[in-house]
């Protein structure tokens, strides 16, 4: 019988930490809406049945229907601003954290100045780009709305009689990386007076932290079981955490902080523990340290050609060279893999591309020039199950794979579960088990991302999946175990992720854990693909689906600072304290120095292609960049973008040839035949630097686990700190076009060894003082 407590009982003197755990790695916190918010208890546990009591606090109301795998969380309105919900489970407690909702009202208001209109909407972040969300009402001669919304920017357009426009009674803008601008609306300001909390130093069983801003409570998490008062020792504005016993017996385990006091929510602190040791040297982490991770995505079909054999070009003459099949092939990665290549890079995981049987044909039309296009990318499946012959084998694959694991890369597929083409099988024999090619007003759907995006269609022969049908997304959740459990894969990364329904990723998740994770003790990355709002993008993020997305509103903001003379720094470390606000500071989100469907990073910063154009328009109508970029600092910056990656926390991803600056508009022009031969001096620096880049990143725990504190943020120079228990990596970026030293107060603290630079530059430390100089279009790492 399923028992629940409207208090909290008192705290057992021991935590008891299960040598196997019932909640699969850790439970990620539970975001709360404003009013009712559904907890899936599956995200957490594989048999929720086995719950003996769920043990809320008194200000969070639950509600339960018998024979549900669910429950209700209402907050009452003296709720704190987190609060932890408690589980017993099979003879065990275990802890969630559970975050009140920051959002607030908000009235919008459009003053249409005399014009008349008989509909006005908003389209923007605060609603996923879709203006059916968002209709405003004519009071008194002004149009208005109450939007709830959490403290931050939000880019947006006003629609006017079905007609997108900038607000003409805003005046702020913000490119929005199309070649246009948007409305900016700014909502709040950043809490001043919430707790900072940050890592201090150990002593033998006991981790101490420092803080700033008074604490009301602490919240502090080994593995899934909160400690309580008996672990925590308080003493001016230091707290020491005494590790429990049981954490002696497990291989690894994780320490999570979070502080809390009238004004919001700290920072979160996470430590990494082996045997219940906290882990000081980054040679103890291995391949499924997830947060360890430095991903190389590679298009299999540009990146190597090894076997000729297995070359097939359409030969229609309806494919221009640049969308049709160029020869890349598994036996190319493998070869590279052997060679070191990865390794040299400082890689331990590599994506590679979808791999599943695509059609024969040419599909698809670009009107100038003219042509069709091949299957080369692996985004239209044919199969679901079939390594596409024109890459290689099935035992080619498995043979990648093996050899990754030897020298301890994981590899991750790029899965399609959104659509499949019209050849497939499962279409032609199930034409029902798609969405609707047309809308109720007879139009097409698609290329609908925002206003129908679980239904639209990428194009007339590609049907998108009815996912949120069990009999679409049963079998589709079990080809995706098939790749996993067949090939020995490291996880996902999830095409089209906020086009697929919830359903499709929880049992997918699910199914993993039951199958592959639990049964064999390990963990799998799951990185999803969504272009959106943060509050959308994080809502596919948590123990139930994902463990991370592309962060592509960071990414924007970075290309914009980095290539752009006229952005100063502030936009991206705002871009960047906003994206932790919603995944954390210790993230496992992704950050890309580029990727298939954005024009190269370097060809921007060269000014090759402009901001206001079409870049897929530039890579068509021109050769963008040649071999090289036109203005040669422009690899200075690429190197910035790369190091921005590499020392921010979350994962950092390198786009095959931005390792060398390779140029190009959009796709397909920034799917060029990678080159490993004949290589620029500019190419060269930029990979050596690279490859030191990110194998400092593996080597240095407080890039993947430290706290992340800014320096100075002014419009030509970014200085920020990571730290992590007395090691200390302090990171500085130079926009000007001449040197630059910089006079940086470092936070007071005892620091381990001297102080060194990474890239040789000059630079003295005294007493928590730091002078570095900085080269022009630069960067410097001091570290010790």
């Amino acid at each position: 019988m399923l028992l629940f407590l409207s208090f909290w009982t008192c705290k057992k003197n021991v935590v008891r930490i299960p040598e196997h755990s019932a909640v699969y790695d850790l439970a990620s916190p539970i975001q709360l809406g404003n009013d009712t918010t559904r907890v899936y208890l599956t995200d957490y546990f594989l048999y929720p049945e086995k719950i003996r009591k769920i043990i809320p606090p008194s200000n969070l109301k639950l509600i339960k229907e018998k024979g549900k795998k669910e429950i209700l969380l209402i907050p009452e309105k003296d709720m704190k601003a987190m609060e932890n919900i408690r589980f017993q489970y099979e003879g065990y407690t275990y802890d969630i954290p559970v975050l009140r909702s920051v959002k607030k009202p908000v009235v919008f208001t459009f003053d249409p100045q005399g014009k008349q209109y008989r509909k006005v909407q908003l389209v923007g972040d605060m609603n996923a780009w879709n203006p059916e969300n968002t209709n405003l009402e004519l009071k008194d001669g002004v149009w208005q709305t109450t939007l709830y919304l959490a403290p931050g920017q939000y880019s947006y357009l006003v629609v006017l009689d079905g007609s997108k426009q900038l607000d003409p009674g805003n005046k702020e803008r913000i490119d929005n990386n199309m070649g246009g601008s948007n409305s900016l609306l700014r909502v709040g300001e950043k809490a001043g007076k919430v707790p900072e909390i940050f890592t201090d130093r150990v002593s033998k069983d006991t981790v101490f932290l420092f803080y700033q801003n008074a604490v009301e409570e602490w919240f502090v998490y080994i593995q899934n079981q909160r400690l309580g008062e008996k672990y925590l020792i308080s003493s001016g504005n230091t707290l020491g955490i005494v590790i429990p016993e049981d954490a002696r017996e497990l291989k690894r385990s994780e320490l999570r902080v979070w502080a809390i006091n009238e004004y919001g929510v700290s920072n979160d602190i996470f430590v990494p523990l082996e045997k219940g040791k906290v882990i000081e040297k980054a040679s103890l982490l291995n391949r499924f340290d997830k947060r360890a991770s430095t991903l190389y995505f590679l298009m299999i079909d540009r990146f190597k050609d090894a076997e000729a054999e297995n070359n097939h070009p359409l030969d229609t003459g309806e494919v221009l060279p640049l969308a049709n099949y160029m020869g890349g092939d598994i036996a190319g990665v493998t070869q590279k893999l052997k060679e070191g290549y990865f390794d040299s890079l400082g890689i331990n995981t590599i994506w590679l591309s979808p791999i599943t049987q695509n059609p024969e044909g040419a599909y698809g039309f670009w009107k100038d020039p003219k042509t069709k296009f091949s299957g080369y990318h692996g985004y239209w499946p044919v199969s679901s199950s079939k390594v596409d012959y024109r890459y290689g084998t099935s035992q080619e694959l498995k043979d990648l794979i093996e050899e990754a694991h030897k020298r301890n890369i994981n590899v991750i597929l790029d899965y399609v579960a959104n659509h499949v083409h019209e050849e497939h099988p499962l279409y032609k024999q199930h034409q029902e088990w798609a969405t609707e090619l047309y809308l109720p007003d007879g139009s097409l759907n698609t290329e609908r991302w925002d206003d129908h995006r679980l239904t639209t269609w990428f194009d007339t022969f590609l049907p998108t999946l009815n996912l949120e049908n069990p009999e679409v997304y049963e079998p589709m959740t079990d080809s995706a175990l098939f790749w996993i459990k067949e090939y020995n894969l490291d996880g996902f990364r999830h095409d089209a992720t906020k086009h697929i329904p919830e359903i499709f990723w929880r049992t997918l998740t699910y199914k993993l854990k039951k199958d592959v994770m639990f049964p064999k003790n390990i963990t799998l990355y799951q990185v999803g693909e969504t272009y959106g709002s943060r509050e959308l993008i994080a809502s596919y993020v948590g123990s139930g689906q994902m463990d991370g997305q592309f962060d592509f509103n960071v990414y924007d903001d970075a290309v914009a600072t980095f290539a752009r003379p006229d952005v100063g720094f502030q936009r991206l470390n705002n871009s960047l304290e906003e994206s932790f606000h919603y995944y954390g500071v210790h993230n496992m989100m992704s950050y890309i120095s580029g990727n298939q469907d954005r024009a190269r990073f370097i060809s921007y910063a060269a000014g090759d292609i402009s901001f206001e154009e079409d870049s897929k328009i530039a890579g068509w109508k021109r050769k963008v960049g040649e071999r090289k970029p036109s203005d040669e600092t422009a690899y200075d910056k690429l190197i910035q973008l790369i190091a921005f990656n590499a020392t921010i926390p979350g994962i950092p991803v390198l786009y095959y040839g931005d390792e060398i600056g390779m140029t190009g508009g959009n796709d397909p022009d920034n799917r060029r035949m990678m080159r490993f031969q004949d290589l620029s001096e500019g190419e060269k620096m930029v990979k050596e630097k690279t490859a030191v880049l990110m194998k400092f990143r593996k080597s240095s725990m407080a890039l993947m686990y430290g706290d992340f504190i800014p320096l100075r943020v002014e419009n030509k120079v970014y200085a920020y700190l990571r730290s992590y228990f007395g090691q200390d990596v302090v990171v500085v970026f130079n926009k000007e076009p001449e040197e630059v030293t910089l006079k940086l107060d470092l936070p007071q603290r005892d620091r381990k060894g001297q102080f060194k630079a990474l890239f040789d530059g000059r630079f003295s430390y005294d007493n928590s003082k730091l002078i570095v100089d900085v080269p022009a279009n630069g960067i410097e790492i001091i570290y010790n």
